[in-house]
């Protein structure tokens, strides 16, 4: 059942679940996913934790009893469910993050969404998240908005190594990998060891498809009917490209000299939203040396089940999905206002999911906390 998931590991593609809860970790699955399906490395977001803790399982009760009777803020309840998940998968995923040198074994943990505009509070938040988290193998999460830019370099300047999530550019996947290596310039200065610094680039891909797929069908011509589907991977090819040329970069080998390890290019968002589409396209399609993808179980067990992997499916891809992404604009459809569309989105998809989640654990700590006491 797993070949499929060994041939993708053996190409160099590191396998991540997108997904994170309580149950999962009290009950093996996460275990069981790393021996049995090649899952090395674990990412979240807000909208995982909201249903995780929103979900209608008691995983969290006694926590959230104890909370209750500290008589916590619902914020820092939150952080408190949180930082444990990820602490404990990070305990459970520590033996990769050895074996691999410190490569995968990786967990992700997000800061507030509600700070993606603001860069001075979102290097604070990181750093109080690598601390309350307290292992060595997390990523701190940090939206690749233009206030999100400069505080993915003053975090690693300080060695906290970062997963940088809602990328859907190429132009701000040129600046994620500046600032990645302007921060690597500045921690080596810090005297930080380099190789101890990890970060994986988030390039979203199903969404672009979702977005440019919408528009496409309001056009409702032959060409535009052609065109359809065909977006998100081309994009992602492009990265890849964008990636090739920045690491083999005199700026950055000089960084490799002093120990620093690639970004690696990410794929999330590669669950299909499209039931007309095969359900492993977003990971079949972008199979290259150096990358992750990040997959839903859902996802994952389809390309254990029949996916079919054929090798690097990105190098040489270049011209093909450069005149894919063309082709969009001689059809009137904008690449500018989609990616625009998409990191707006994005980041008020994960502010929605952050408050419905605070407004669960408020709820819960109302029902918990002591006769005659409140949760603040």
């Amino acid at each position: 059942m797993t070949d499929a998931l060994k041939r993708l590991s053996d190409e160099g593609v590191a396998i991540w679940l997108d997904d994170l809860s309580r149950k999962r970790l009290t009950s093996g699955n996460l275990a069981e996913l790393v021996r049995d399906k090649h899952v090395v490395g674990v990412t979240t977001n807000p909208t995982i934790f909201q249903k995780a803790i929103g979900g209608s399982d008691d995983s969290y009760d006694e926590q959230l009893r104890d909370l209750a009777v500290r008589g916590v803020t619902v914020e820092e309840a939150v952080r408190m469910m949180t930082s444990a998940d990820v602490r404990e998968a990070a305990d459970v995923l520590r033996g990769v993050y050895d074996s691999s040198n410190g490569r995968d074994g990786r967990v992700s943990i997000e800061v507030d969404p509600r700070l993606a505009h603001n860069t001075e509070a979102t290097i604070a938040e990181a750093k109080q998240l690598a601390w309350l988290v307290d292992r060595p193998n997390t990523l701190i999460k940090i939206p690749a908005t233009l206030a999100g830019l400069p505080a993915i370099t003053a975090v690693i300047a300080q060695g906290i190594s970062v997963n940088v999530t809602l990328i859907f550019s190429l132009e701000r996947y040129r600046g994620v990998m500046d600032a990645f290596l302007t921060g690597l310039e500045q921690a080596k200065a810090n005297g930080h060891d380099l190789s101890s610094i990890e970060s994986v680039a988030s390039f979203f891909v199903s969404r672009v498809d979702t977005e440019i797929d919408k528009r496409l069908d309001k056009l409702a011509t032959p060409e535009a009917k052609a065109a359809k589907s065909k977006a998100a991977v081309a994009n992602a090819q492009l990265a890849y490209q964008v990636y090739e040329e920045v690491f083999s970069s005199d700026r950055w080998k000089a960084l490799a000299a002093d120990g620093a390890k690639p970004q690696r290019p990410l794929w999330a968002s590669t669950g299909v939203k499209d039931p007309s589409l095969d359900d492993t396209l977003y990971v079949v399609e972008l199979v290259a040396p150096g990358t992750v993808n990040t997959m839903p179980e859902a996802t994952l067990n389809a390309v254990a089940d029949h996916g079919v992997v054929r090798g690097d499916t990105i190098t040489g891809s270049y011209a093909a999905a450069q005149a894919a992404i063309d082709g969009l604009a001689a059809l009137g459809v904008s690449y500018d206002d989609v990616v625009q569309v998409l990191e707006d989105e994005g980041v008020e998809k994960f502010e929605a999911s952050w408050k419905e989640l605070l407004d669960t654990v408020s709820a819960s700590l109302q029902e918990f906390a002591p006769k005659g006491g409140s949760a603040k």
